[in-house]
């Protein structure tokens, strides 16, 4: 599933390529799956709406609309294998293609925004309420802030980091990468790390998640960004699925469990 960098670039590339446009038509598959809103109400709200903003907001993608006065929101979750795709009409539709918004292009011309999804886990919806989602950003939350979120609780630190009413946005790639250059075994109760661990967990996460989004994020499945360009991060991982591979750090072969029913890889020498 795409975690934060990957939709983090999938929204900076919409962005980029659509805000100020106005949708002009809207077409929608109807396949029931894929959306949390009627697709009728779907297209009444986007129709004639202008794209204010595209922004991430933990793993949901939010376009910030303006619907004649109102202001309203149009969010895509990508679920495990959705695509957000900005194309020239002319452009084939892809396989699995559930919703075609037409926009004015500007002075590019007519573009195509597209929501391609074959296992059809991802989500469409439209609110006029402001989407916060469900826990913190992990890329601004203080260091008092993220230390309390752990005081006292009884999971491990990997199962913590993906619990999404704590931290939006942060899934199995980036809570194994974090872990390992903060140099904590992911097994470790979250509310018995220390003032310093914890310390070192905050930066470590910021400081992978940045790169990650600086690389385009990590394509070890179906991830593409909005050109349908894959993202370079996998190669940069030191851990995530590197099961039996010497350590990049101190060779010791990565090791792979499973922890709250995920795949979790660290190093047993270099995390303690």
């Amino acid at each position: 599933m795409p975690e934060l960098p990957e939709v983090e670039t999938i929204a900076n590339g919409v962005h980029q390529r659509t805000h100020g446009q106005t949708i002009l038509a809207v077409w929608t598959s109807n396949k029931p799956q894929t959306f949390k809103s009627p697709p009728a109400q779907i297209a009444e709200v986007l129709t004639q709406s202008r794209i204010d903003r595209v922004h991430r907001v933990g793993k949901t993608i939010v376009l910030d609309l303006t619907h004649g006065q109102r202001p309203a929101q149009f969010l895509v979750h990508l679920g495990m294998t959705g695509r957000l795709l900005v194309s020239t009409p002319e452009t084939p539709h892809p396989p699995h293609t559930h919703a075609i918004l037409t926009l004015d292009g500007g002075p590019d011309g007519i573009k195509e925004l597209r929501f391609v999804d074959p296992r059809r886990f991802g989500r469409l919806s439209v609110t006029e309420a402001e989407y916060t989602g469900p826990g913190r950003e992990p890329l601004t939350i203080s260091i008092e802030d993220f230390i309390a979120l752990f005081r006292k609780r009884k999971t491990p630190i990997k199962a913590a980091l993906l619990n999404q009413s704590l931290l939006h946005g942060v899934g199995n790639i980036y809570a194994d990468e974090a872990l390992f250059h903060a140099k904590i075994r992911p097994t470790r109760h979250a509310g018995r790390l220390t003032h310093d661990e914890l310390t070192r967990l905050r930066a470590a996460l910021i400081k992978v998640l940045k790169a990650a989004i600086k690389l385009g994020g990590s394509s070890v499945s179906d991830y593409v960004d909005a050109e349908g360009v894959a993202g370079f991060f996998q190669l940069h991982h030191h851990v995530y699925s590197r099961t039996g591979e010497p350590c990049r750090v101190c060779k010791t072969p990565i090791k792979r469990i499973v922890l709250a029913g995920r795949s979790t890889h660290y190093c047993p020498s270099c995390q303690k």
